[in-house]
């Protein structure tokens, strides 16, 4: 009688995991999706399709509402490499697209994430700064690039003012510490191109006045 007890409760335990299980690998492809969505989604942004962007970051949404909804019966689920990827990754990509549409940040709250994966990923929103700070440069967008680095050190300046949270959240520090290298870089490249665009509108100006001169006389 013990022993079909025993049996029974072991059987109950087997379904259980093998239940578990299941959602663990429902819950790490729906993970990867929303990585590959949120990477493809900051690829969009810089190439300036806004919509295809929002599109992306709105699938990778309703995952992210799934997988709260599951970490209701399994709050390990909550705890997982993957999810602290993919919840980074995203944080990264609405951040970014709401900077480069509206010039706001959006909030973690918002978001569905974690503090710990917003910050992370807010660190890595600098990088994606840089590079839409080159491309205008590239354009001709002085203005654009300036903006770009002004909300970059805005970043950096608000997350270095957080002391606890250099303890409290692993790998800021690391992320920072390159952040502050890309900000000094796009830095001379923002001046660098500032002053030929200056020299270039100085030498056109003065060849205009030369012309007009040369008019004048003849």
């Amino acid at each position: 009688m013990k022993d079909m007890l025993l049996k029974s409760i072991l059987d109950n335990i087997q379904k259980e995991l093998k239940k578990r299980d299941k959602v663990r690998v429902e819950s790490q492809s729906d993970m990867r999706r929303v990585l590959s969505l949120s990477k493809q989604a900051i690829l969009f942004v810089h190439q300036e399709r806004f919509n295809d962007a929002t599109k992306f970051l709105e699938d990778a949404g309703k995952l992210f509402a799934k997988l709260l909804g599951l970490a209701k019966d399994h709050q390990d689920l909550l705890y997982s490499g993957l999810v602290d990827a993919a919840s980074q990754e995203y944080s990264e990509a609405c951040v970014l697209l709401g900077l480069v549409i509206e010039g706001q940040f959006i909030s973690p709250e918002k978001l569905g994430v974690s503090a710990s994966s917003y910050i992370l990923g807010l660190a890595d929103v600098i990088g994606e700064l840089r590079r839409r700070a080159l491309d205008s440069l590239r354009k001709g967008d002085i203005e654009t690039a300036e903006d770009s680095l002004r909300i970059m050190e805005q970043i950096f300046i608000e997350l270095t003012a957080m002391d606890d949270a250099y303890m409290l959240v692993k790998g800021l520090r690391r992320k920072c510490d390159i952040a502050r290298r890309i900000i000094e870089t796009t830095r001379g490249d923002v001046t660098i191109e500032v002053r030929r665009s200056s020299l270039e509108n100085s030498i056109k100006r003065l060849e205009e006045t030369l012309e007009k001169g040369e008019e004048k006389i003849t």
